[in-house]
């Protein structure tokens, strides 16, 4: 099973205008490695629901090739000319917004950079909350960086339910997706944004997540596409912002709840990561990163502080481990620190 292999089966299946998939430009290189295929098509803008039933049929013709054990087959569509404007539209669109179905609250973790810890903090977080008797899951929508497969200790691939609905993995009494999930630990997905939106699309909407109380989504760094497109596109009960106390990351964070701040999603509260570090030989605490940046810039911001967690060896080797700390050990200093933000943030969250 070769991508030259996929090209000639998707040879069959007409486009629209009548001209074979392939011959259109309207695919992405295809990935094909043991098994498992994934491409993505891009409608012309106004024609994405004539492109439906050709992403069906092509998705049809790469189960047929022999070899073949999992499929992935994005659609998306480009958008027309944007309208002249002295600013981007940032307007949260209530009336287009749809609920994820069987889910109660739908969360963003954010940062405004990368490397402060969000991901860890983000499985961590849901494992604290499951303990609290909430069913909780969590999305990573970091496509070109998928980390909550290696966090959680999870292997092998979702289940496909009837209707292309995918069977979210457990973690921990946690359900979880990514595309960490669906390719190799070592594919790089080389993914323009429309195609990384439609990916996260797929996993917030055709997975099975009902009955959850909570729905945490792991952003990816920085305040681009897909923290917009989630914020226009789904009802989010609030953002949570993870932060590192330097100026550094605090800049960045100011910048994240500007963001949210623009598409009317409410600041549930800040969260500081490394807050300080402990030696695990005489217990001596170490302020790497300063101290009380994220506190004093929530204060600033008048959003709620959630807590603060330090950085500690257990906590690293845990992440590695795939074994989260907060299951590991929820009376620990990182478990308990953990477990006191999660109280915070259940008490924040509407409707839970």
């Amino acid at each position: 099973m070769t991508p030259e292999a996929v090209l000639a089966a998707l040879g069959g299946v007409a486009a629209p205008d009548g001209r074979a998939l392939p011959d259109t430009g309207r695919l992405s290189p295809v990935l094909a490695k043991d098994g498992r295929v994934s491409v993505a098509i891009t409608a012309p803008p106004g024609e994405a629901a004539a492109y439906a039933p050709v992403r069906a049929a092509a998705e049809r013709a790469i189960r047929a090739i022999p070899g073949v054990t999992k499929v992935f087959v994005a659609l998306t569509a480009e958008t027309g000319p944007a309208p002249q404007r002295d600013a981007p539209d940032l307007s949260p669109a209530k009336k287009g917004k749809q609920p994820v179905e069987g889910v109660r609250a739908v969360i963003a973790v954010a940062s405004g950079k990368g490397g402060v810890g969000k991901s860890t903090t983000a499985c961590n977080l849901a494992v604290a909350l499951r303990a609290r008797g909430l069913r909780v899951g969590v999305l990573d929508a970091d496509v070109y960086g998928p980390s909550q497969p290696r966090l959680f200790g999870l292997r092998g691939r979702p289940r496909v339910r009837e209707g292309r609905i995918l069977e979210p993995l457990d973690g921990y009494g946690v359900k979880v997706m990514s595309i960490g999930a669906l390719v190799d630990d070592e594919t790089a997905m080389v993914w323009r944004g429309p195609m990384a939106m439609a990916a996260i699309t797929q996993m917030l909407r055709e997975v099975a997540w009902a009955p959850l109380d909570v729905l945490l989504v792991d952003m990816p760094p920085g305040t681009g596409d897909a923290q917009l497109a989630m914020a226009q596109s789904t009802p989010l009960a609030g953002a949570v912002i993870v932060s590192t106390p330097q100026d550094l990351a605090l800049i960045d964070a100011r910048r994240g709840i500007a963001m949210f701040r623009k598409v009317d999603v409410p600041i549930l509260g800040v969260i500081e990561n490394m807050a300080h570090y402990v030696c695990p030989t005489c217990g001596t605490q170490a302020h790497i990163f300063g101290h009380g940046g994220a506190e004093a810039e929530a204060a600033r911001q008048g959003v709620p502080f959630l807590g603060a967690v330090p950085l500690t060896m257990a906590l690293r080797e845990s992440a590695d481990a795939g074994r989260p700390v907060a299951a590991l050990d929820p009376d620990g200093p990182v478990g308990a620190a953990y477990a006191a933000i999660a109280a915070r943030l259940a008490a924040a969250i509407p409707a839970v």
